[in-house]
């Protein structure tokens, strides 16, 4: 580390080697989240040490710690998952330039890619084949290195410090509340840049299906960027909460009635579906007017089964997926949230509650809240106390993502005739 790095009290120390640090973790697929030492790599002079406070609860983090993306990912045990953080930059190297000490500070869904390949010399560094992901993810450049004694896998935002590489390091302005940022670094750009590469702009008639932690800032972000929007629910309850994110419509998709009169009028231009679990998508690509795409968004086969035969066709599928977006995305987002006060639904909960969250998350979600972890306020050494009083929580064996249902998905979209 440089003699010019600027150290900064009380964690000068941590300029001088590896960073001590507390994190939830989960031992197996039990999601029975502890308190854990570890200690992350020392802060290099293109690193910063975030001091967290904030870290959303994202619907694929009850994936990954469950094990349902071991065939793709291995198995990743302990699990630290997170990938919605927010904090202060509380140390900076001294070659970094985008940060500085006192910034408040996202980190997203990835910590790393190649930097020099054409995807991320535009900004999209998603589609690198080297992007290394928040937690789970492998180092391939020592940018994304854990600690001594840390294992080898990356561990993500539910601890209480973070050094990440400022190329991954989210600016979030001042002005826009802590507590709400983390959510904007996933849920944001997920659903921002499908909008913005589908040309998603004034009088584009967008549809939102699911009113989860995803679908209620995709209302938000659609609406700032003036699209006419119709949220697509299964839960009447869910209507009026839609309508308060700014729907300019709802649809309930259990009603027969109310689905059938949106396939006769055929009006959507977009469809974002946003619905986490295993489900038929078609009804809602007979929606779409006839230069119309349905983009999948949740963690599911038709995420995958939707890249893989839109690539087929060149990219004129009907249906096609959509992952994260990239720094430059995540940047902007962030900024539009700010401009236009887009806040997210959250409820701040303690890190003994992750087992209750998880149990929320798994059960729909009813409320539409995107849950935040208090991080500065929960995750300190009485919380060892208060997690050994916690029981692991009730959670369905959900069927693991496999090479055999990726196909089936594949296959089925494919043999519908739904996908062009």
């Amino acid at each position: 580390m440089s003699e010019s790095t600027t150290p900064v009290s009380p964690l000068a120390g941590a300029a001088k080697g590896a960073v001590n640090v507390l994190c939830m973790a989960t031992a197996d697929a039990k999601c029975h989240f502890k308190p854990v030492r570890f200690q992350r790599r020392a802060v290099g002079p293109h690193d910063v040490l975030v001091d967290m406070k904030y870290c959303g609860v994202c619907h694929t983090d009850v994936h990954s710690a469950q094990g349902q993306l071991a065939a793709l990912t291995g198995k990743c045990y302990p699990c630290v998952p997170g990938h919605e953080l927010a904090g202060v930059a509380v140390l900076v190297g001294d070659q970094v330039t985008r940060v500085k000490v006192g910034d408040h500070v996202g980190v997203g869904c990835m910590v790393d890619s190649c930097l020099t390949c054409a995807a991320c010399k535009r900004g999209e560094e998603q589609m690198c084949s080297k992007q290394v992901a928040t937690y789970n993810g492998k180092d391939f450049s020592g940018r994304a290195a854990t600690g001594p004694g840390a294992p080898p896998h990356t561990l993500g935002g539910y601890t209480d410090k973070m050094v990440v590489h400022e190329r991954f390091a989210v600016i979030i302005p001042k002005t826009y509340p802590l507590e709400c940022a983390g959510p904007v670094m996933c849920a944001g750009v997920t659903l921002f840049d499908p909008l913005r590469r589908h040309g998603a702009g004034k009088g584009t008639r967008v549809a939102i299906v699911g009113v989860g932690g995803l679908g209620q800032m995709g209302i938000r972000i659609a609406k700032a960027m003036g699209c006419v929007v119709t949220a697509i629910t299964r839960s009447a309850g869910k209507a009026d909460f839609a309508r308060e994110c700014g729907a300019d419509e709802v649809i309930v998709s259990t009603s027969a009635e109310q689905m059938a009169k949106a396939r006769r009028a055929r009006a959507l231009d977009l469809v974002l579906n946003t619905i986490p679990v295993e489900h038929d998508y078609s009804p809602f690509t007979a929606l779409l007017s006839g230069g119309g795409k349905q983009v999948m968004l949740g963690l599911n086969t038709g995420l995958i089964a939707g890249f893989a035969v839109n690539a087929m066709c060149c990219g004129r599928s009907r249906v096609t997926g959509s992952g994260i977006g990239g720094i430059e995305a995540t940047q902007a987002v962030i900024d539009l949230c700010d401009k236009f006060d887009i806040k997210p639904f959250i409820k701040v909960v303690p890190v003994e509650k992750l087992g209750s969250v998880y149990e929320e998350l798994e059960k729909s979600n009813e409320s539409g809240a995107r849950f935040v972890l208090d991080i500065a306020g929960s995750l300190n050494e009485d919380a060892f106390k208060r997690c050994a009083e916690t029981v692991p929580p009730t959670l369905h064996a959900a069927p693991p993502l496999s090479l055999f249902s990726i196909v089936g998905g594949i296959c089925g979209l494919l043999c519908s005739c739904r996908w062009c």
